[in-house]
């Protein structure tokens, strides 16, 4: 009936089409689906936020953004989805090109010292390293996921990168570097002062702050148990 006095029938039938398209995707493909979904609407964190739930209620986890294994947009790993790098507030386009050009060509970043070893402040600054450290996409670099810990070390860290990267400008590098290959010296790495992580409540408010929403956690997350599948 709402063919008869709005759009015309073949427009009509098009949408009718593409419902039940995309019907079948998010039946029988359902990760996949939400996946692209979040991809598509990276821009807008009230469309993520429910899409997130969404994903929540259909028993889909997402998962926090990891600086080894995310992608642009968001991807797949373990029938979860992973949080995709374009989404992450003050992280540019150039700077995620950067992340996943060295990834591809020299491996996987081993610490913390040695993702800013390979991309110093040129590439990486502060702002962008503050914002990968609160979003979790640097937890796998500090034991227990101490958020605080990573941010307490970055001054020291960075500076400890520009320092190594202007040897290498000016030819003073060691033999490694020489050979295009990134290593450590163990006696010159920062060295810094324990210190205690983030409460919760703090960890996810600065979480929000660069994502838009809570995600590694939520105050209500665990009061709604997931739809079966």
């Amino acid at each position: 009936l709402f063919a008869e006095y709005c759009f015309n029938k073949s427009h009509s039938t098009a949408y009718g089409a593409v419902t039940y398209q995309t019907a079948f995707l998010k039946a029988h493909f359902p990760v996949a689906y939400m996946a692209a979904l979040l991809s598509v609407n990276s821009g807008s964190s009230d469309k993520m936020q429910r899409y997130i739930s969404n994903c929540y209620s259909m028993g889909i986890e997402v998962i926090s953004p990891s600086i080894n294994y995310s992608g642009i947009d968001f991807t797949i790993k373990n029938e979860q989805i992973l949080f995709g790098l374009t989404a992450i507030k003050n992280l540019g386009d150039t700077a995620i090109k950067k992340i996943i050009e060295n990834r591809n060509k020299f491996g996987i970043f081993k610490s913390f010292t040695d993702l800013c070893d390979r991309l110093p402040s040129n590439v990486l600054n502060r702002r962008n390293l503050e914002s990968l450290i609160h979003c979790g996409a640097l937890d796998e670099f500090s034991k227990d996921n101490n958020r605080a810990q990573l941010l307490s070390d970055l001054e020291n860290v960075m500076e400890w990168a520009s320092s190594r990267n202007r040897d290498r400008i000016s030819g003073q590098g060691n033999l490694f570097n020489s050979m295009g290959q990134y290593s450590q010296d163990e006696f010159s790495k920062p060295q810094s002062s324990k210190v205690d992580d983030y409460s919760l409540v703090e960890k996810l408010k600065l979480e929000k702050q660069l994502l838009g929403f809570y995600l590694s956690d939520h105050p209500l997350k665990h009061l709604t148990p997931p739809a079966k599948l």
